[in-house]
């Protein structure tokens, strides 16, 4: 009888035992579970949160190329970007929970859309940029097409107006003086003795010019003799900066017809070698010559 007790009781504690071996296997059961899942979850919350930094260090280097091609869009470009710097730095900070990630997933996508936005206006922007620097660059090239036609035209018509004014001036030539013996008479003998001579008989002419301007004109001859004087009325005529002393004044009227000047210089006590005879019109010499006495 004693046995069959102690047998019972043996037998109670076996299935107690059982029992709670069983609830501890499925308590532990639980717990790995529980465990796991924590893991799996975290580890998902952690990969999350590199993906979502990666794709904002993705936009930002979107937002630096943009900003780089240095458009009118540059100042809201460099806003743009610095928004989601400032998101990468407080992603940074984060623990990684669900709900956090979740709200940066929402802003990254929000940053995302816009840059795509402002993307797409940039390169419509360089697009425009693009046409108006072609449009400027053959405005420039047209504009300096025109300034050299105009440069050669302003050389050509400064040349013509230079060979009009050369063309205009009129031609001393024949430019002769011979010595000459005055006879009571009035005949004149030429020679080549200077201490025979009377006088001094310059001539010369006036070519013609259809194009010269007609009117009074006004030429100063100096006849220079032997020793360097100045015969004749040896008056002095100032002409801006410098003076000329002349033997004589032809004042001509001139209707652009070819005219011949004469004119007697009186000689006296003349000393042998050579003289010099010089045409000036307003101080410019315009024809030179010289000759000899014995």
């Amino acid at each position: 009888m004693e046995n069959q007790k102690n047998n019972s009781s043996l037998k109670s504690l076996i299935i107690v035992l059982s029992v709670l071996f069983a609830l501890s296997l499925v308590y532990i059961y639980k717990l790995t579970t529980d465990v796991n899942f924590t893991e799996t979850k975290l580890t998902t919350t952690l990969s999350e949160k590199d993906q979502v930094m990666k794709d904002l260090k993705d936009l930002k280097t979107t937002y630096d190329a943009a900003i780089a091609e240095n458009t009118t869009m540059s100042d809201e470009l460099i806003a743009e970007r610095e928004k989601v710097v400032a998101l990468m730095a407080n992603l940074k900070k984060s623990n990684g929970d669900v709900a956090s990630m979740a709200k940066y997933k929402k802003q990254y996508l929000a940053l995302e859309s816009k840059m795509k936005g402002l993307v797409v206006e940039n390169e419509a922007l360089k697009k425009d940029n693009t046409v108006l620097k072609v449009q400027r660059d053959s405005t420039i090239v047209v504009l300096d097409e025109s300034k050299k036609s105009n440069k050669d035209l302003s050389g050509q018509n400064e040349n013509l107006t230079k060979t009009v004014e050369k063309g205009s001036k009129l031609a001393i030539v024949n430019l002769k003086t011979s010595a000459f013996i005055v006879r009571s008479s009035g005949k004149e003998i030429a020679t080549d003795k200077a201490s025979r001579a009377d006088v001094l008989k310059v001539s010369f002419t006036i070519a013609e010019n259809s194009i010269a301007k007609s009117g009074d004109r006004k030429y100063y001859v100096q006849v220079i003799d032997s020793k360097n004087n100045v015969m004749g009325e040896s008056q002095t005529e100032r002409f801006s900066d410098k003076t000329l002393t002349y033997s004589f004044i032809a004042n001509v009227k001139y209707d652009n017809k070819t005219i011949d000047l004469v004119k007697n210089v009186s000689a006296e006590k003349l000393v042998k070698g050579t003289f010099f005879v010089n045409v000036f019109d307003n101080g410019q010499l315009v024809s030179t010559t010289n000759f000899t006495l014995k």
